[in-house]
């Protein structure tokens, strides 16, 4: 079967020929056999191409979405990725594979707290519960990572004609979004067992890590080495300009990537004051109101009336860190699972009415530290969202008499 080697329209011709073996029932194991022996390396463009031909042939989407996970399983290492492109520091690439790496930690952590939990003591089952609903809480960051793909990737994809690989993937997005869900539903029952657990965990929660790590590899070795070979760098700038409105996975950029035409083209810009913003009492361009934003000695987070994190400043002095990961989350997600149902009321008093605000002191460290969350309304009284402000007071503790301004020196 060498002759397969180097001959693209046969090598396409036999990988067709095994995932139809798969979706006629054949095991994978043999599956995988019958590709050594004929196929040892195949070019990831040309999977691209076989699924694509394979749905255009007439097999429904519905059914390589079913056959996805098994044919990624039998090609998984057997992927040739010599030809693929550098990629840049802070590219759209690069940070997808970063948070990859994320996720994949995510997993693996909870696979291990899961080993623990069928093997532990009856004593420590409750406090690793709670601990493990967090975990999930965090990997349904994920959706973030999925939502770039298929509002930002996808639509460059399909206009080079590529549809049918992209909804078989967002198809696969959907299922494991289920599964994570449904996972997080579970570890909030109430007096769950370890026996009720053990058998969620065979259902749904281990399904939905093999999901994540399944798509890590589908993205790795086929998806984002294709689309650097379709996308032009003007496409990737514009999913690039446009990630932050969705937000990032566990993971923070550190480098805004850039190509070196735009830069030139927007250079002058730097020398600008910025937008003018205009408000009824006054106004201000975007650098000034940054400025005052990030000057004020206070912590500010703002969650939008769909419960996403939308902002926070970023004082010298700030309280509790934050990373540009956060953006976009479900705010019930950025907070201890023992504290999220008193989140879930506040939010809930705020948006009926009941409340408007909802002070809290806390002693953290040698630091006396004030938390309030202020409910947003319009002039018709309408929620727009959830204030939270946090402010270290210690030093204002101690003050005593008086310091005018004439005793500034």
């Amino acid at each position: 079967m060498s002759e397969l080697i180097d001959n693209s329209r046969e090598r396409k011709k036999r990988l067709k020929e095994l995932i139809l073996k798969l979706h006629s029932g054949e095991p994978e194991q043999k599956v995988r056999q019958e590709l050594l022996e004929t196929l040892s390396r195949i070019p990831y463009g040309e999977v691209v191409e076989v699924e694509q031909e394979l749905i255009s042939e007439g097999l429904p989407e519905s059914e390589v979405l079913k056959l996805c996970d098994a044919h990624s399983a039998v090609l998984q290492g057997h992927v040739d990725l010599s030809g693929s492109k550098t990629i840049p520091d802070g590219h759209p690439v690069e940070v997808m594979i970063n948070e990859n790496a994320e996720l994949k930690k995510l997993t693996i952590a909870i696979t291990a707290l899961l080993l623990e939990i069928e093997e532990g003591d009856d004593s420590s089952f409750p406090a690793k519960v709670m601990k493990l609903r967090g975990l999930f809480n965090n990997l349904f960051d994920v959706d973030k990572h999925y939502l770039r793909k298929e509002y930002l990737l996808f639509p460059f994809l399909e206009n080079q004609g590529i549809t049918g690989p992209p909804k078989v993937m967002w198809g696969k997005h959907d299922e494991i979004r289920e599964l994570i869900k449904g996972s997080i539903d579970v570890l909030q029952t109430e007096n769950l067992t370890r026996e009720e657990l053990t058998a969620a965990a065979e259902i749904i929660l281990k399904p939905a890590l093999r999901g994540v790590e399944e798509m890590t590899v589908k993205e790795e070795e086929i998806l984002l080495p294709m689309s650097l070979d379709k996308l032009t760098e003007a496409n990737w700038y514009e999913i690039c300009r446009q990630s932050l409105e969705i937000g990032f996975c566990l993971y923070d950029p550190p480098v805004d990537w850039k190509p070196r035409w735009a830069a030139e083209a927007e250079e002058p810009e730097m020398h600008k004051s910025g937008n003018s913003i205009q408000l009824p009492t006054g106004g201000f361009t975007t650098e000034e109101l940054l400025s005052i934003l990030n000057t004020l000695p206070v912590d500010m987070t703002f969650v939008d009336k769909n419960d996403k994190v939308k902002y926070f400043s970023q004082s010298a002095e700030r309280i509790f860190k934050r990373n540009r990961a956060i953006l976009n989350r479900d705010v019930r997600h950025c907070h201890p699972p023992a504290s999220a149902h008193i989140v879930d009321k506040i939010i809930e008093d705020f948006r009926s009415g009941r409340q408007n605000r909802a002070p809290f002191w806390i002693n953290l460290g040698e630091k006396f530290v004030h938390i309030e969350y202020f409910a947003l309304r319009n002039e018709n009284g309408e929620y727009l969202g959830t204030l939270e402000v946090s402010q270290d007071l210690t030093k204002y503790r101690v003050l005593e008499g008086e310091q005018r301004i004439l005793s500034y020196t």
